[in-house]
């Protein structure tokens, strides 16, 4: 199953500020939510749970997250009555065969991934045709041309809402939701992956800097650069 021509026109011509509304109106059963539960998270898990908090949010356990975002996950998705959080990972037989040391990070990052993110998640991408995700172009320059609705080569289509959101509207909307913060932004996380491979940010990078830092990597595989 995947959106009919005239869907994918429609939505295509939907004002950028519309669209959220739109998919979770029109496409009911057929979307899904991608988080992290990281610094960000909050501000589009609250836009849909205003909407419907039964929505399918998926979240990917790579087994080597903060402790602090496990903790978040949990503090969320009871704050905003979450009713569909679907926890999803490399099995343990995967991780035997393929990481049984768990050192696969320290030399081929993006097998890695490819492991504890990019297949899990594949492995359940068929059963939706619009996936939700928080991205936004202010994030990193390999986001700056980043659509609100993007259609991929399987003609399944990512949804952006927030793409054309910046630091301050994301803050203005946290403090106007009173939404809980993750832990670790208070001490300079401002984009939160799996432990071994995420630091804090010095000022003046761009939020996304403290991933993989150090190697030409800026993207764990589930999206691709726009």
């Amino acid at each position: 199953m995947s959106l009919s021509p005239t869907e994918l026109k429609a939505l295509l011509e939907t004002p950028e500020e519309d669209v959220l509304a739109r998919v979770l109106s029109e496409f009911r059963g057929r979307v899904a939510v991608i988080s992290s539960f990281g610094a960000e998270s909050a501000v589009l898990l609250d836009l849909v749970a205003q909407r419907d908090v039964s929505v399918p949010v998926f979240f990917l356990d790579t087994q080597r997250h903060f402790a602090e975002t496990l903790a978040y996950r949990h503090e969320l998705t009871q704050a905003l009555l979450l009713e569909d959080v679907r926890v999803i990972g490399p099995t343990p037989r995967q991780l035997k065969d393929r990481d049984p040391q768990d050192q696969l990070a320290a030399f081929d990052p993006d097998a890695c991934c490819a492991l504890r993110k990019v297949e899990p998640l594949d492995s359940v991408l068929p059963e939706f045709d619009l996936w939700l995700t928080g991205r936004k172009r202010s994030q990193a320059q390999t986001r700056a041309a980043l659509p609100v609705v993007d259609v991929q080569p399987d003609g399944r289509v990512k949804i952006n809402p927030l793409a054309g959101w910046g630091p301050e509207r994301v803050e203005a909307v946290m403090r106007a939701r009173g939404l809980p913060r993750h832990p670790l932004v208070a001490q300079g996380y401002t984009s939160i992956g799996c432990a071994p491979c995420t630091r804090a940010i010095g000022e003046g990078e761009d939020a996304r800097a403290g991933r993989w830092a150090g190697l030409a990597k800026t993207e764990c595989g589930i999206h691709r650069p726009s």
